[in-house]
């Protein structure tokens, strides 16, 4: 091969290099090869709930830690259990638990530690026995689960959420990468 041949092949090659992942997106793209189709969130987005200051909860209204947020969950069937499952979670979350206020809707008896008690003033239509709400610090709901549900997914879930949304700005920026 003569030097003019070897200088061509090089700058071939070098535009290859810089070509490849761009025809690799392309193709990845184009024909769904690659790309993840596994969701994040194991709740299911509810739009249609109202935010938390339109709950039809009795006076006085139940009040939580500004920025907090709120796992909220209906007790009307099996109170003791639910409650001491999202309890369990709850201390799960370790460092991270102050950041999260549990509420308890329908509640007998008295709250457990870090939880407070609400009751429906009335029943909403979109609410369902047992069904388990997380909501951001502005009181709108992110996910909604129902009763049955695995606390495992739900602690997967209120982690994540909490990564994403720290407190510390630079925290949020490490923790991302």
């Amino acid at each position: 091969m003569t030097s003019a041949g070897r200088q061509r092949f090089k700058l071939l090659a070098l535009m290859a290099v810089f070509a490849m992942p761009l025809l690799i997106a392309w193709v990845m793209v184009e024909w769904r090869v690659g790309i993840p189709e596994q969701r994040t969130a194991h709740g299911e987005l509810e739009p249609n709930i109202p935010p938390l200051l339109e709950w039809p909860l009795r006076e006085p209204r139940p009040e939580h830690e500004e920025g907090d947020w709120i796992l909220a969950f209906d007790c009307s069937t099996a109170c003791e259990e639910r409650a001491d499952r999202w309890w369990r979670l709850h201390r799960a979350l370790g460092r991270e638990a102050p950041r999260l206020t549990r509420l308890r809707i329908g509640a007998a008896n008295g709250p457990l530690p870090g939880e407070i008690l609400g009751q429906w003033d009335e029943v909403p239509t979109w609410q369902r026995d047992g069904q388990l709400w997380l909501l951001d610090p502005r009181g709108e709901v992110v996910l909604g689960y129902t009763g049955d549900v695995d606390p495992g997914k739900v602690l997967d879930d209120i982690n994540h959420l909490l990564r994403i949304n720290s407190d510390n700005p630079m925290e949020a920026e490490l923790s991302s990468r």
